[in-house]
């Protein structure tokens, strides 16, 4: 079969076979199709779309187009849960725990941030020893042992999707929800969990600004992971408001802990427990009711924290940081920012606050940016809140001085203060399952 056959019954919206999918993945991979023609493929994808037929078979083909993590070593059912990205957004430094607490184990492959979405790896290296570049044989032992492990993605893993991803974010057809479907999905399949969790952000922060684009977005990974013989869900969550109070990365952890100690905000609280109960549910573990239960007794027992200092302990880090997050220091410049008038806050524009603290070295703007693991931001007050002119509505921090007076800049750019405070905002949007879509 010859590519330009297979650009042109895409681009007059035709379905590919299997082995034509196959094929194309393959010979692609190995270096056999230029670049230009595969950038033609995509467009005609970005406008004409894929059947759910078609795209499991894309995210098949890119799964196993290198490395797949087997993981029939561990016991019992494996979950695994991935997020779309956010801005305070360490959901699964608390939800994996809580899991694992519950019974499961939780083999968690994860990325680095970059701009203004943060990066669960990036995160755990804040803590001091901590590994998260680990050996096959290591990653299992520490999740026979803690119940869960955390670590960054093998250099062989899903090539096709590594080759494709940066062919995508050079020729504008990043935004294909068949495409983001496959990347994010393939990734999940190679790691070898039996079931899969997505949480999908929606929101100022988020990839996809409106719930009807994120739901579309997770039904089509719905459909692939129940496709490809994974009981997979996904929930709908807010991004219109950064998650938690304390956004960077060693600011992060010590939010973590303080939701596993049942001292966290809110916000952060319902949406881990949400997430946890949910990864529990397609787990076989009880009733969605039964499973919120576990979830919270987890909290309440202290078993989760133990969960989350076995693992750092097991990744060669210092658990002591877990059991006292006061030793993590304080970056030694700060800064507060302060409301510009009296009113309410009714919008934050969270991707702008998410590049306030990449502007302070919490984030990368390439990715050879190095972290500063100490920088980043405290909320002192969040959307729904009064505030009074010169009033402190966040803290800022870094190590370098200089950086402080851009990030509050823009900070203070990226908050709206008005007379009427706003109506509030949901947590969760919906959930979705191989059944369809329930809003709440």
């Amino acid at each position: 079969m010859r590519m330009y056959d297979l650009i042109m019954k895409k681009r007059s919206g035709g379905a590919l076979s299997e082995e034509e999918i196959r094929t194309l993945i393959d010979s692609y991979t190995k270096g056999e199709i230029p670049d230009y023609q595969m950038s033609a493929f995509c467009m005609a994808v970005y406008f004409q779309g894929m059947t759910d037929e078609e795209t499991a078979v894309l995210t098949d083909a890119m799964a196993n187009s290198g490395d797949r993590m087997d993981l029939s070593e561990i016991p019992g059912v494996k979950v695994d849960k991935h997020s779309t990205g956010g801005v305070g957004d360490k959901t699964t430094l608390i939800v994996a725990p809580i899991v694992a607490a519950c019974g499961c184990h939780v083999a968690k492959m994860s990325g680095r941030g970059l701009g203004h979405t943060g990066g669960t790896i990036d995160k755990m290296e804040s803590i001091p020893g901590m590994q998260t570049s680990l050996t096959r044989e290591a990653f299992i032992q520490a999740v026979k042992d803690a119940g869960l492990a955390v670590t960054g993605q093998s250099g062989n893993m899903t090539p096709a999707d590594k080759k494709l991803y940066a062919l995508r974010d050079v020729t504008a057809t990043v935004e294909s929800i068949p495409l983001i479907a496959s990347s994010v999905m393939s990734k999940k399949l190679a790691a070898g969990s039996d079931c899969i969790l997505l949480d999908v952000k929606t929101g100022s922060g988020a990839f996809m600004k409106t719930v009807e684009e994120s739901a579309a977005l997770a039904e089509k990974m719905v459909a692939i992971g129940t496709q490809n013989g994974r009981r997979t869900a996904a929930l709908i969550t807010n991004m219109d408001v950064p998650l938690g109070n304390q956004i960077g990365n060693s600011l992060e952890v010590e939010e973590a802990v303080q939701v596993l100690c049942g001292q966290g905000p809110q916000d952060l609280t319902e949406v881990c427990l949400a997430l946890a109960a949910e990864m529990l549910f397609l787990a076989g573990k009880g009733s969605r009711d039964e499973c919120l239960g576990l979830a919270r007794n987890a909290i309440s027992s202290g078993e989760a924290l133990e969960r989350l200092a076995a693992m750092v302990r097991c990744q060669g880090g210092d658990e002591t940081y877990i059991r006292d997050p006061g030793k993590f220091k304080r970056a030694p410049f700060s800064a507060e920012v302060r409301a510009s008038e009296s009113g309410y806050l009714t919008r934050m524009d969270t991707e702008g606050i998410g590049i306030s603290a990449m502007m302070l070295g919490a984030g990368r703007e390439t990715k050879d940016s190095g972290i500063d693991y100490q920088a980043g931001i405290i909320l002192k007050k969040k959307t729904g809140d009064q505030v009074e002119a010169g009033e402190v509505i966040s803290e800022l921090f870094t190590s370098q001085k200089e950086r402080l007076d851009m990030a509050a800049q823009h900070f203070l750019e990226s908050v709206t203060i008005r007379p009427s405070r706003p109506l509030p905002e949901k947590l969760i949007y919906a959930r979705v399952t191989e059944h369809g879509i329930e809003y709440f």
